[in-house]
């Protein structure tokens, strides 16, 4: 039996048991009650007739009256006050019957008129002292509950008399099984409301709980627990309403999150491309950066049986694969600067040969001495003597051959003086790197020709201000400081996981961790006097990234 069909049971069952219980209780109380009610209202009955100033006279002259009046068959008692009376109030109260008695049990007045002048059938003792007694006794005209009320004299005030007024037992049943059957509607109704509302508690229970058992729901428990726990990915679950349901301690680390489980996506500290990834759901991972560590995420809508559970959004960390992906941006660039080479030596090579092979010895050697003297390709950098720290030299001279190879000319600004050594070289190549690339792939791309893209690097009390600016067409956003959301680009996503848009957002926030900023200090899009190169420029500033340099 399922758990919802076992509740559904049990509290029916309850809610019976319940009802059976307490309309027992009611049934036993209500009969007392009803008894009660009839034997007061004879009591009231009995005393308006023990009251009333004709009876108390006809009934004190009587038992005054020598011995033999009051007897069988007398005509006086038949169609005597006492009978009469009795009667219409017999008639009017519809009791089962009035019986007036003098101070020897006589009957004075009776339903029967054949019983007049006999004594009653019950006793009379208690109300002939003078208490007023309600008892359930049997008596000629049956089972009833009668009311006994002393008759006094209205002279003397003695007791000559006593009134018994009856009520049918029959009567008293009718009143209880009219107020029970209505109780017992009540009852059923109650039970009936009770069923419905099992019902609709199995049924809530069952959408709750999509209709799985508790040993479905605990095995799941613990199969979410050794899924989510052992991955090496964060997961963050949100319901339909945007409240979260799940945070693992992987996604909080990565992203960190300032909330969990039960408070609003908007409140646990998502980014903007975070949260636009659980809005859109798109088809391939997006990188977003979170502090200093790049992430790919995911998400997708969660369902189940055509519910909408809400949405589920799985993170990884790209921090390495970042890390990884710039050494092999140096590789490449090392590599292209060899090829290079390779291609500027096989020129000189031949040449050689050919002085050689037309026995021009003197020109050849000439030409060795200024090859001597000029050194390898790779320092050709105008300017390069103003960079001593050899991180930034060899990462000058890569760019620089990874330009050539896209027919880009990288030159050094003429304020370039950088003489400190960098405290943090991967960080400060990697906000220098994103600046340079993007201005190589702007200047190949753009129409000015020769192609360009200029780097100036000014080392002061340890700072380090960074401006590259390009010959391309300039930023084609509406707000200049667009470009560092995530996600922004004017350049198709290619096979890079996640995308692109990333770089100038990294690159910013690099910047501000060493309290400094990436700012668009030209969007471009024109040559003037200001800004002869047409394209964008941007300024990096990163403090505190260089010792031992000059002020």
């Amino acid at each position: 039996m399922r758990l919802r069909t076992q509740v559904l049971v049990l509290q029916t069952a309850v809610v019976g048991v319940a009802l059976v219980v307490g309309y027992g209780f009611f049934a036993s109380t209500t009969e007392g009650r009803v008894t009660d009610e009839h034997g007061q209202r004879a009591l009231a009955v009995a005393r308006s007739v023990a009251a009333d100033p004709m009876v108390r006279a006809d009934v004190g002259r009587l038992a005054a009256a020598d011995d033999g009046v009051v007897g069988p068959g007398n005509p006086e008692l038949v169609d005597g006050v006492v009978q009469r009376t009795a009667e219409s109030i017999r008639t009017a109260t519809e009791s089962l019957f009035v019986v007036v008695t003098d101070e020897k049990g006589l009957r004075l007045a009776h339903p029967d008129p054949a019983l007049l002048g006999l004594r009653v059938s019950t006793d009379p003792d208690e109300a002939l002292a003078g208490r007023e007694v309600v008892v359930r006794e049997r008596g000629t005209l049956g089972d009833s509950v009668r009311a006994k009320v002393p008759v006094t004299d209205p002279g003397s005030g003695a007791v000559v008399g006593e009134v018994s007024v009856g009520v049918s037992t029959e009567q008293v049943r009718a009143d209880l099984w009219s107020d029970l059957r209505w109780t017992a509607l009540v009852a059923g109704l109650a039970l009936l409301a009770g069923i419905v509302g099992s019902a609709l508690l199995a049924a809530r229970w069952k959408r709750l709980t999509l209709g799985l058992e508790p040993e479905q729901l605990a095995q799941m428990v613990r199969e979410q627990e050794a899924v989510l726990h052992g991955l090496g990915e964060g997961v963050v679950g949100v319901d339909g309403d945007g409240t979260v349901t799940v945070a693992t301690a992987e996604a909080v680390r990565l992203l960190q999150l300032h909330g969990g489980p039960g408070d609003d996506v908007d409140e646990i500290g998502l980014t903007p491309r975070l949260r636009e990834v659980l809005r859109t759901l798109p088809d391939e991972p997006v990188a977003a950066a979170v502090g200093d560590r790049v992430v790919l995420a995911m998400a997708s809508r969660v369902e189940r049986d055509g519910i909408d559970l809400g949405t589920v959004m799985s993170v990884r960390d790209r921090t390495d694969v970042q890390t990884l992906t710039r050494e092999l941006d140096a590789v490449r660039s090392l590599g292209a600067v060899l090829r290079a080479q390779r291609h500027e030596f096989a020129n000189r090579l031949h040449l050689l040969h050919g002085l050689l092979a037309g026995g021009e010895t003197e020109a050849a050697a000439a030409y060795l001495d200024r090859l001597v003297e000029g050194g390898p390709l790779g320092e050709d950098l105008p300017g390069i003597e103003t960079v001593e720290d050899p991180y930034l030299r060899a990462f000058l001279m890569a760019k620089a051959a990874h330009a050539r190879e896209r027919g880009v000319n990288l030159v050094l600004g003429a304020n370039t003086w950088v003489t400190g050594s960098l405290l943090e070289p991967v960080d400060v190549t990697t906000v220098a790197g994103n600046l340079v690339d993007n201005a190589v792939d702007a200047a190949a791309a753009g129409e000015a020709r020769p192609a360009e893209v200029e780097i100036e690097l000014v080392e002061h009390a340890g700072d380090l201000i960074v401006t590259v600016a390009d010959t391309g067409p300039g930023l084609e956003v509406d707000e200049p400081d667009d470009v560092f959301r995530e996600g922004v680009t004017t350049k198709p996503a290619g096979d890079r996981p996640g995308g692109r848009g990333i770089g100038l957002a990294l690159s910013r926030q690099l910047a501000r961790r060493y309290d400094g900023d990436v700012v668009v200090g030209d969007p471009g899009g024109r040559r003037t006097g200001d800004n002869p190169t047409g394209g964008a420029v941007f300024v990096a500033t990163l403090r505190n990234v260089c010792e031992g340099g000059t002020a």
